[in-house]
């Protein structure tokens, strides 16, 4: 039996597949859901035979956002308890998400709005099915995004244009996704989860100390200076250096030879 309630998690070699697990529910956030998506993205995380991470969803949609229906099933929806939750159980899984040393990949194979728009965005990697779609649809109930939606999307495509989607409501297709910078690639939708899986052994086959430092000079270089950056990729290209697998690497390079990553 698995231990949670609302997700699954399969491993393929280096890539772990974590699915959200409420198709019924087009896999909108509830209590469990919520506690779960944390709970496995810190297993994950601390898991050193996991290098790649895909995000998707059961079923026809990625994530719908927030479950309303629960909100008033059991009285929860009050701006405190709301806030509370955003700062406890949201803010904590994105985090865990975008602070993630492992490559995150958002598989989107369906509707992806509301909070799940967070998740996905909060991952390194965006891949969305020709089919699927993100959606704001916060000011039509008048809302505000959230999750870190407003952080996430304007670092994404400029707070013009973010505050734009925002506002408007508009449903943003897999093409027009890619060419605003929002995803990385339009798959299929017959072989989504194929091609999804195959792009994520892609990425795993890289050096891991180069795609977690990688990730990291990014993130950091979104709040610095030219001056700063250069440093910080500086002490992050030491790490690399001083490294067996870089050593070995290029050893096997001159060599003709194939390297197996290490990860030290």
């Amino acid at each position: 039996m698995s231990e949670f309630e609302t997700v699954t998690i399969e491993s393929d070699g280096p890539v772990a597949t974590l699915t959200m697990n409420r198709p019924d529910k087009m896999n909108t956030f509830n209590t469990a859901l919520r506690r779960d998506v944390l709970a496995a993205a810190r297993q994950l995380n601390l898991n050193d035979s996991i290098r790649v991470v895909v995000l998707t969803g059961a079923g026809r949609a990625f994530g719908a956002g927030a479950d309303l229906s629960e909100s008033q099933a059991v009285g929860i929806g009050g701006g405190s308890e709301v806030q509370d939750q955003l700062e406890h159980e949201y803010k904590p899984g994105v985090l865990a998400i975008a602070e993630s040393p492992k490559v995150w990949i958002a598989a989107i194979n369906g509707p992806c709005a509301g909070i799940s728009y967070s998740y996905a965005m909060a991952c390194d990697i965006a891949l969305m099915a020709e089919s699927s779609f993100l959606y704001q649809p916060f000011a039509n109930i008048g809302l505000i995004p959230d999750g870190g939606s407003t952080w996430l999307l304007s670092r994404l495509v400029g707070p013009r244009k973010a505050f734009e989607l925002m506002i408007g409501g508009e449903k943003v297709g897999a093409s027009l996704a890619c060419e605003l910078g929002l995803a990385n690639q339009v798959l299929s939708d017959t072989s989504f989860r194929e091609d999804s899986a195959l792009y994520a052994q892609n990425i795993a086959s890289k050096s891991p100390l180069a795609l977690r430092y990688t990730k990291e000079a990014l993130r950091i270089a979104g709040d610095s200076t030219l001056s700063e950056a250069i440093s910080t990729e500086a002490r992050l290209q030491k790490l690399c250096i001083d490294s067996e697998d870089c050593g070995a690497a290029i050893s096997a390079f001159f060599a003709r030879e194939t390297y197996e990553w290490q990860g030290r």
